[in-house]
């Protein structure tokens, strides 16, 4: 009777236990990049790829053009002491229009990468921050912050607090896709970073020898 009474009250113990915790405030702080962890999802990996592809003909493009402008300044820099003062003028004429459209081109390759950068992470966002909240909730996160941005708060954090890699996977697992790649990389990057080596360049520089001027008549 004794030991029945015992297991009785020893159930009824962990009933309480139970409810008790389930009704306690989280207490757990944690932090997450999730820029990084966005793109190290399998679908940002998958999203990334495609914008890659999507950008790739208009690198070569600009690729193309930015050789030509570089050749027209190697010519231009080989007549500073030979060639008539037309032939340089002409020539940095087309240096700078050329020049003028390789900068107003990246910038327009450049704004729609950030709108088709800014339309995938908004997507992508909206459903890690659901993974995020189940995560949080499943294990006792009170807060979790966001140390992507440069301007964080976050001075000082330890690494076991970090549930980047861990929200990720749960991410994975709950929307697969194909080519799923390995959970959260050691370094961020952009979702689909500017083509190497492809930025805007200044205008010809080199000006014309200054010819004397005609003598009075």
């Amino acid at each position: 009777m004794k030991n029945r009474v015992f297991m009785l009250f020893s159930v009824l113990l962990s009933a309480t236990l139970a409810a008790s915790a389930q009704t306690t405030a989280p207490t757990k702080v944690g932090i997450i990049n999730i820029q990084q962890a966005i793109i190290s999802t399998s679908e940002g990996q998958k999203a990334a790829k495609e914008l890659e592809d999507k950008s790739a003909p208009k690198k070569k493009d600009l690729e193309r053009l930015q050789a030509e402008i570089n050749s027209l300044r190697d010519q231009l820099n080989k007549m500073s002491s030979v060639g008539s003062e037309d032939q340089k003028r002409k020539l940095m004429g087309d240096i700078d229009i050329k020049t003028k459209s390789f900068n107003r081109q990246v910038e327009d390759a450049q704004a729609e990468l950030d709108q088709e950068q800014g339309r995938v992470l908004n997507e992508l966002g909206g459903r890690m921050l659901a993974v995020l909240d189940k995560y949080a909730k499943d294990n006792g996160y009170a807060v979790i912050l966001d140390v992507s941005s440069q301007q964080t708060p976050v001075l000082f954090a330890a690494n076991s607090i970090d549930v980047t890699r861990e929200v990720v996977d749960l991410y994975n697992k709950n929307a697969p896709a194909p080519g799923a790649a390995t959970s959260a990389p050691a370094t961020s990057k952009p979702i689909a970073p500017a083509p190497t080596g492809i930025k805007p360049v200044a205008p010809p520089a080199s000006k014309p020898a200054a010819t004397k001027p005609a003598p009075a008549k």
